[in-house]
């Protein structure tokens, strides 16, 4: 015990030393400050979020989107604690874990690998939160609060739990396959950019879809949250090592280097095509490589990584182009950039992967193209699931409760009809207008075709 935590009081010392006896000796003390440090900026990526999709949206509706990502800090968090961390870590089948861990029963200080239990509860919880709130993106503008906070509830439990389970437990069957996702290619991305198409779908487009331009009111607020996410990112990825190892330190230089090589690639794309390099093309580029590198971090090398982050900018940057000109309203292209992204980083986790780097397998290009079948199957399955899961979900609450706003409180504003409040005031209750900016497919493409 180091001099500063002795403070002369014998009862201090003595409740001191009781608390280092209860604590397990196979705790490493620096594994366990790196995934509380990791568990902190995973946090603070969900009101990170808010800044990111808060300026994307019009000014009317921007407390209602950015308290979509808040809310789930609450809603999510609750039901992990209840439930959805026993569904996914307990013992328990292929599909599902048990209930053992309900309520929390049996999570305490014992080691979890290097670290406490509880705190390893407390790291995944966070990752649950920021998946939830990531699939408001394609629903903002339109559905109503209660609705969306009963949705959250339900889809954290009924699908990210199961989800989790599959792919990280030792338990679950895509693990038995041997698909590599280091910190949540599948799990995350893919799993909420399917809900998130689904529930675009189930919803409808807002009412001046295709008929209007519906252009963000705060770039600078978008970049400030593109750049707050990055640096959470480091918590997302390298903590996923779960210990302050080499992989976390692999990890952790991956998620540098790849969101560089795809906005590198993204401005290119951008002057080529329009001869504007775009500032919400910019925030958007670094999303779409720290999707990418998530599966990848800690199982290939840093110039693996800067080629995961060049290539994952094409095939987002083309459907940001292409969806505007279809009826699928995904407002703020959860698909693009999290269904592609982590789709497209999944798979070149299986070309790129290197047991010379710490992975736990060796990819295509290194003489194991058969990993790109565990890969895949990854991909398509946990895309079916949530999306089946999230259809049902939404149908059932539609039996009990309005999910759409009315077209009247769609056309005011969300921040009025659902929280009564407004972003902007000019100190005398109106609204403050503010010059519109391009919108992550407005910085890519003309106006949607009616």
């Amino acid at each position: 015990m180091s001099r500063r935590l002795v403070l002369g009081s014998l009862a201090f010392a003595s409740a001191a030393a009781q608390a280092q006896d209860a604590t397990p000796s196979a705790i490493d003390p620096a594994s366990t400050v790196w995934l509380l440090v990791s568990a902190a900026l995973v946090l603070m990526m969900t009101p990170a979020l808010a800044l990111f999709y808060g300026g994307l949206v019009r000014a009317k509706n921007m407390l209602n989107t950015m308290m979509m990502s808040v809310s789930a800090l609450g809603v999510v968090l609750v039901g992990w604690a209840a439930v959805g961390y026993s569904l996914a870590f307990a013992d328990g089948g292929a599909w599902v874990g048990g209930l053992a861990h309900a309520g929390l029963a049996g999570v305490g200080l014992e080691a979890e690998g290097a670290i406490p239990h509880l705190l390893f509860m407390a790291y995944q919880g966070t990752f649950a939160v920021i998946t939830a709130a990531l699939i408001s993106g394609a629903v903002v503008e339109r559905m109503r609060f209660g609705a969306y906070l009963a949705f959250i509830g339900l889809w954290s439990v009924l699908v990210y739990a199961p989800v989790a389970h599959w792919v990280w437990s030792p338990d679950g069957w895509i693990y038995g396959l041997g698909a590599l996702d280091f910190a949540g290619g599948t799990v995350v991305h893919v799993n909420a950019a399917a809900a998130a198409v689904v529930a675009a779908l189930v919803l409808g487009p807002r009412k001046d879809y295709a008929r209007q331009a519906m252009l963000p009111h705060h770039v600078p607020m978008v970049l400030l949250g593109a750049g707050l996410l990055w640096v959470g990112w480091f918590g997302f990825n390298a903590g996923s090592a779960l210990g302050a190892t080499a992989s976390a330190a692999l990890a952790f230089t991956n998620t540098l280097l790849a969101p560089a090589a795809t906005l590198v690639v993204w401005t290119v794309l951008d002057i080529a095509r329009s001869r504007h390099a775009t500032a919400v093309g910019a925030a958007t580029a670094i999303v779409v490589g720290l999707v990418a590198v998530t599966p990848a971090a800690g199982h290939v090398g840093p110039a693996s990584a800067l080629a995961i982050g060049a290539l994952a900018a094409l095939p987002s940057y083309a459907a940001l182009l292409w969806r505007p000109r279809t009826r699928l309203d995904d407002s703020l292209d959860v698909a693009a950039a999290h269904g592609l992204g982590g789709a497209v980083g999944a798979l070149l986790t299986g070309v790129f992967a290197q047991t010379a780097w710490g992975g736990a397998a060796d990819g295509a290009l290194f003489g194991n193209a058969a990993q790109l079948v565990p890969q895949a199957v990854s991909i398509l399955a946990v895309a079916a699931y949530s999306a089946a899961v999230t259809f049902g979900i939404l149908k059932g609450l539609s039996l009990a409760m309005e999910l759409r706003a009315a077209r009247r409180d769609e056309g005011v504003g969300l921040d009025l009809s659902e929280h009564g409040e407004r972003a902007y005031n000019d100190g005398e209750g109106a609204v403050l207008v503010l010059d519109p900016l391009p919108s992550p497919a407005a910085a890519l493409s003309a106006p949607a075709l009616p």
